[in-house]
């Protein structure tokens, strides 16, 4: 039972669905009472029931009570999650696993919270009956292993089936999900899951529903070119009329159009920005000026501005690590991909550096892994140019770093296997 660790289907073509089903009971009643399992589970329901029992979730809780909806505080929630415009890419996609009448989609936004269903009467109503509604919460911490919740914490597309959710009245299912991200940010915008009865378990399922995620994302990546053609098409004159640097960027801080300054894609923007002067990291002081659709970026020549500039990652959420930036003038929050949150981890412990083949090791435990982290330190300077150096790799000596930490012991980074982060949990 032991499977890779890139997404698969829970159940291999040919497998007899019955007898696995037997096998992962046997597994799951051995893992929770203690004893020794018969088999090992796949690695990402593994390290999902390791998450579980440390945070003291119960396997054996009953259904949540039906939540009282709001159907305005629903519709706000629907509005702000950034899936509305994919919704029928979503339900299109899908429509061929749902209209048998045994299985139900689901989107649910970043948290886990259930926005949107479509299904036919019968199996909503035995939805219904796990609290598997519209506006509950099925984040892996509130409901334990699940298509939604465990796709959302993982970042990849999972197939859970039967036994192998950690909520034993969840067993008689089966779900595949997969995370659908924000191509101009790269977070997590939510996740689209496609549930039924454990009889209708099947290898493709999961495939199809990662393919339609990733559809998802492309009508994204579609509408979020379309919007900076128009806004380069509004700030080609400013420019023009400009005499000195500048570029003209859109609210996630991605480049439309530049002038005088080398090309890039993005730059780091401060939270909630204004019109102002700002630091802008790999910019320097720069002067803000509102745009339709975005702003006007312009590198000021009195860079006078001077401080301390504070540096806090904040790894008390599982799910989300991010990293929040004060500066003399401005604050900045960015939320970190896995591998840059292990990067950082490393480097906030390491204030006088790591070469390539060091931090190789604090990350893979391969010091000739040095391609690898080369690239991934190469991103991440470009998002925090200014307070990561090189030669070695460090954060600046200007910078105060805070690293903030979840109270429970082994909650920092889950999902990471960097051997660095795993020792640094057991010390704590």
């Amino acid at each position: 039972m032991v499977h890779s660790t890139g997404p698969e289907a829970a159940v291999a073509a040919g497998e007899d669905p019955r007898r696995y089903a037997q096998i992962l009971t046997a597994v799951y009643d051995a893992t929770m009472s203690g004893d020794r399992a018969p088999a090992r589970p796949r690695d990402v329901i593994g390290d999902s029931w390791r998450r579980l029992m440390s945070a003291g979730v119960d396997p054996e809780q009953r259904a949540p009570d039906t939540p009282t909806i709001d159907m305005s505080d629903l519709e706000f929630a629907r509005r702000q999650s950034g899936l509305f415009d994919v919704l029928d890419d979503l339900g299109r996609g899908l429509e061929s696993v749902v209209r048998d009448g045994e299985n139900i989609l689901v989107i649910a936004d970043r948290s886990g919270r259930v926005l949107w269903r479509s299904g036919t009467t019968t199996v909503l109503g035995r939805a219904d009956r796990l609290g598997f509604v519209e506006g509950a919460n099925w984040a892996e911490n509130s409901v334990g292993t699940n298509a939604i919740g465990t796709a959302l914490v993982s970042r990849r597309a999972v197939q859970i089936f039967s036994a192998e959710h950690y909520v034993r009245s969840h067993h008689p299912w089966t779900c595949a999900g997969a995370p659908i991200r924000d191509p101009r940010t790269g977070d997590v915008l939510g996740a689209v899951d496609v549930s039924g009865p454990a009889r209708s378990v099947h290898p493709t399922t999961l495939a199809l529903v990662d393919a339609v995620a990733r559809l998802a994302e492309s009508h994204l990546r579609e509408d979020h070119r379309c919007t900076l053609d128009r806004l380069r098409a509004i700030a080609a004159p400013v420019l023009a009329r400009h005499r000195g640097p500048a570029l003209a960027v859109d609210a996630h801080g991605w480049v439309a159009a530049v002038e005088s300054v080398p090309l890039r894609s993005r730059v780091l923007l401060p939270d909630n920005v204004s019109p102002g002067r700002f630091w802008v990291p790999s910019l320097g002081l720069c002067d803000v000026d509102a745009l339709p659709g975005g702003w006007l970026v312009r590198i000021a020549e009195d860079d006078s501005a001077t401080g301390t500039t504070h540096v806090t990652l904040d790894l008390r959420n599982p799910e989300r690590a991010t990293v929040h930036i004060a500066g003399p003038v401005g604050e900045w929050t960015h939320e970190a991909t896995p591998r840059h949150a292990e990067i950082l981890f490393v480097l906030a412990h390491h204030r006088d550096g790591r070469t390539a083949p060091e931090l190789a090791d604090d990350l893979f435990g391969d010091r000739s892994r040095t391609l690898t982290v080369r690239a991934e330190v190469s991103r991440l300077r470009k998002h925090f140019a200014g307070i990561l150096s090189g030669h070695p790799y460090r954060f600046d000596d200007a910078v105060a770093v805070d690293v903030l930490v979840p109270e429970v012991p082994g909650r920092v980074l889950p999902h990471s296997s960097a051997p660095f982060v795993r020792a640094a949990d057991v010390v704590a």
